[in-house]
């Protein structure tokens, strides 16, 4: 089963559910998002009655703002207790400390942030929600004679992105100090079988244009980066599935790699694969995989037939978040066409209402594996090239 939910659900996900027939639980948008489209509806009520003969079945949600009906309607299913291990961070470091006992990190109130005393912190940690979406309120904190204005960068972002989700999604009322992870970063969806076996579907390298930067603006796949990662990010969800009893599940892993080849998680986001239908969208147009298909089906990439034409090439998932330091409202144009000329090969380019969301869209590209120049042009960019803002009349 599946819950399509608001702010963004692709054609390529609508289509998937309508052509294969997937069980689409109702919801209040349900009409709004598929507008002509006929999905195979299911009731709320109907559902639960499922999950209630049968509560080890699959479901897969789009968005995290479905947390909350699944968890107010699926409470006597396992789902909850899932949700809650990953998607809280604090929860989540109490689960892994078996595997990492070392790892330093400290729960702390909203309220506090500008009372507690980091002198025992690491000299260089992280701070961010303690349930989180893509890099809100994330910032890296290098000296602790920054952490006042830290404090009140967090406290001004705050205040302007509080409203944008539910508190299932994006809770600012907790927050998370961590140990600074050093390491290449990884992102990768996966999926784990009713026998409990995890199938990796795509694993995307996620460069930084510094030490300082905590952006999502870009993620690369190509056949050296998934072969060469592939075994170590499976042996490490077959570790992680067996402690936390995972059957039927999706989820989305960002993670790091240190000196050691070890993984070190920094999340996992629970029954969904990259948000806002991004990195498995992308595998579609990279490989030609559906991972919604594999996952309902349970299917496993044939990774050596899907490289045999595609080995010279490097695929990239690239965030057109807002960094002009322009608020949505304030802008009359993103041209999205002027975007697409910066890149040889977009292969498609999608737009975000960003008066609603402090995001322009997403692009998916296909590069020459030569041809790094440009992911660094969109590493450096503010975007603020592509904006047109509104005069100060039309903003009265």
């Amino acid at each position: 089963m599946i819950i399509a939910e608001f702010p963004y659900v692709s054609d390529f996900l609508k289509d998937t559910i309508c052509n294969n027939g997937f069980k689409l639980i109702t919801t209040e948008n349900t009409d709004a998002i598929f507008k002509k489209r006929k999905p195979n509806l299911i009731t709320s009520e109907q559902t639960v009655e499922s999950f209630k003969q049968n509560p080890n079945q699959k479901v897969y949600t789009n968005s995290e703002n479905s947390i909350s009906w699944i968890i107010q309607n699926l409470p006597f299913t396992d789902l909850p207790r899932q949700i809650e291990l990953f998607k809280n961070k604090v929860r989540f470091r109490e689960f892994m400390q078996n595997h990492h006992p070392n790892y330093f990190f400290k729960e702390i109130e909203f309220s506090q942030l500008n009372k507690i005393d980091i002198s025992s912190f690491p000299k260089s940690f992280v701070i961010k929600p303690a349930v989180g979406f893509f890099s809100m309120g994330v910032y890296i904190v290098n000296c602790h004679s920054d952490w006042a204005q830290i404090v009140l960068d967090i406290q001004s972002e705050i205040e302007e992105v509080k409203s944008l989700y539910p508190v299932e999604v994006f809770n600012h009322s907790t927050f998370i100090a961590e140990e600074l992870i050093e390491g290449e970063e990884y992102a990768f969806d996966a999926y784990y079988k009713e026998n409990g076996e995890p199938v990796v579907m795509n694993i995307y390298y996620h460069p930084f244009l510094s030490g300082n930067d905590v952006s999502d603006r870009v993620y690369l796949t190509s056949n050296e980066i998934v072969m060469e990662k592939l075994d170590l990010f499976t042996n490490w969800l077959k570790q992680i599935g067996k402690d936390a009893r995972l059957h039927n599940f999706p989820l989305h892993v960002e993670a790091r790699i240190n000196t050691k080849d070890e993984l070190l998680p920094i999340e996992v986001n629970p029954l969904r694969f990259g948000g806002v239908c991004t990195t498995a969208d992308c595998t579609w147009f990279s490989y030609g995989i559906n991972s919604y298909e594999y996952f309902f089906n349970e299917l496993e990439p044939n990774w050596d037939q899907i490289f045999e034409m595609r080995k010279n090439k490097l695929y990239s998932l690239i965030v057109l978040n807002n960094s002009t330091g322009v608020e949505g409202e304030n802008i009359s144009k993103f041209d999205y066409d002027k975007v697409a000329s910066k890149l040889s090969k977009p292969l498609e380019i999608r737009s975000i209402d960003y008066k609603k969301l402090p995001l322009f869209g997403f692009i998916f590209a296909e590069l020459e594996k030569d041809n790094y120049s440009e992911i660094e042009y969109f590493l450096k960019s503010d975007l603020k090239e592509f904006i047109t803002e509104k005069t100060e009349g039309l903003r009265n």
